[in-house]
């Protein structure tokens, strides 16, 4: 991974030379729309609170976990006992982007969901109450980390989730062949590179032409640069938006050649 000034280096040049988040200029009908009513949607929407009080009890939870990590580690605590309080800060989407992938479920309406890496269930949270008649499946490597998003679900009465545990490399393949489809995906779960586009290339199985993927931390090392690139160019892929924390891509037919965007957030 990075280190913290590289990463500040990396996320100065990002914003220095990012299209604006407005949406000026924008010549994709369909990006603007991305822009001007997903990104910028200042709603505060009441499931957000519900969500947040999770985190922030969380937060403040000192109960030491004993963890296997499966996938490249958070990058921070590398030991394998770790506080709730210490995951829910090193390991969970922050607000901003919890409640982006929120919006985008809201206004796209993806029927199928499907989330690598659940950790404490904040993102998971936000995919359910997005659209809680959709079928969500979440996949988590660690049986603690599993028994604390089971029981957060519980409490926020979330009845739309199916929890998969075990390590993806295991489990990934049978989980794509049970869905019918796969119409948006959010990917944080292992940063390293060839697993990161072994994923990707086993969730095109059930993609179409409205899916949506989102893999999370693209700038976290050089590794997931690297996979990011390589998903980019994929012949299915017709747009890409870089948010620097987030990436997503799309595989609308409406493109009639491959878009790579780069927007500040």
């Amino acid at each position: 991974m990075y280190s913290p000034l590289q990463l500040a280096i990396k996320y100065f040049n990002y914003w220095i030379t990012a299209s604006n988040g407005k949406g000026h200029g924008m010549h994709s009908p369909f990006v603007f729309e991305f822009i001007a009513r997903v990104l910028n949607d200042k709603t505060v929407y009441p499931e957000y609170e519900k969500v947040e009080a999770l985190r922030n009890q969380l937060l403040h939870d000192n109960t030491v976990l004993e963890i296997e990590d499966f996938g490249a580690g958070s990058g921070i605590d590398k030991k394998n006992k770790r506080s709730i309080s210490s995951i829910t800060k090193n390991a969970a989407k922050p607000k901003k982007f919890g409640q982006l992938i929120f919006r985008m479920v809201k206004h796209y309406q993806p029927a199928t969901i499907l989330e690598l890496g659940t950790s404490l269930g904040i993102t998971t949270s936000y995919l359910s109450l997005a659209k809680p008649d959709a079928r969500v499946t979440t996949m988590e490597g660690s049986n603690e980390i599993s028994k604390i998003a089971k029981q957060n679900f519980q409490d926020l009465e979330l009845k739309n989730i199916e929890l998969i545990e075990g390590n993806f490399d295991d489990t990934l393949l049978s989980v794509v062949r049970g869905l019918s489809a796969i119409d948006f995906s959010f990917i944080d779960g292992n940063h390293r590179q060839e697993p990161t586009e072994r994923y990707f290339k086993e969730l095109l199985a059930k993609t179409n032409n409205d899916s949506i993927l989102v893999f999370d931390d693209i700038h976290w090392s050089s590794e997931m640069e690297a996979a990011w690139e390589t998903i980019k160019k994929d012949a299915t892929v017709t747009c890409s938006i870089d948010l620097f924390f987030i990436g997503i891509v799309f595989f609308r037919k409406e493109f009639k050649e491959k878009q790579d965007f780069v927007i500040r957030f």
